[in-house]
């Protein structure tokens, strides 16, 4: 019996392993964080267009309900009556001489504020004004809206 080489012993393959190291997934999986963070990102800016895009319809919206307010009673509400007086009916002068609600309450701005009212406008004195403060909630700030912009 001769010791040494074993007749089952299976030559070295000259086919290179087929699988992928522990080096290769971390980096694909890298390049994959860093696309789905721009993505994100992206997305997020989406959305701030979509609420200002929302404001613009809040603003038709409510317009469109001081105009009917105005037509039933006469004129629009004032500046204290505010846009609560679409929903209420005011018991401050001057009172509606006819008077339907617009719905249940004032309604909330993409953050959740709700809207604001001044009668005469401050951009136009000749009309009534629609107002948001905005992303950051403070008036007077650069990011306010108004129906008069």
């Amino acid at each position: 019996m001769k010791l040494g080489k074993s007749s089952i012993q299976n030559p070295p393959s000259k086919i290179a392993s087929r699988g992928f190291t522990l080096l290769e997934i971390v980096i694909v999986l890298g390049i994959i964080a860093v696309i789905l963070g721009g993505s994100i990102a992206m997305l997020g800016k989406l959305g701030d267009g979509a609420k200002v895009q929302r404001v613009q319809g809040d603003f038709n919206n409510i317009e469109s309900a001081v105009r009917s307010y105005a037509m039933l009673a006469g004129n629009p509400p004032t500046t204290s009556q505010g846009l609560k007086a679409l929903f209420v009916k005011p018991t401050s002068p001057p009172k509606p001489k006819r008077w339907a609600s617009a719905g249940k309450d004032v309604p909330l701005d993409p953050w959740g504020v709700a809207y604001q009212y001044r009668n005469p406008g401050k951009i136009d004195s000749s009309t009534f004004e629609i107002y948001t403060a905005g992303p950051d909630k403070q008036e007077g700030t650069d990011d306010d809206m108004s129906s008069q912009e």
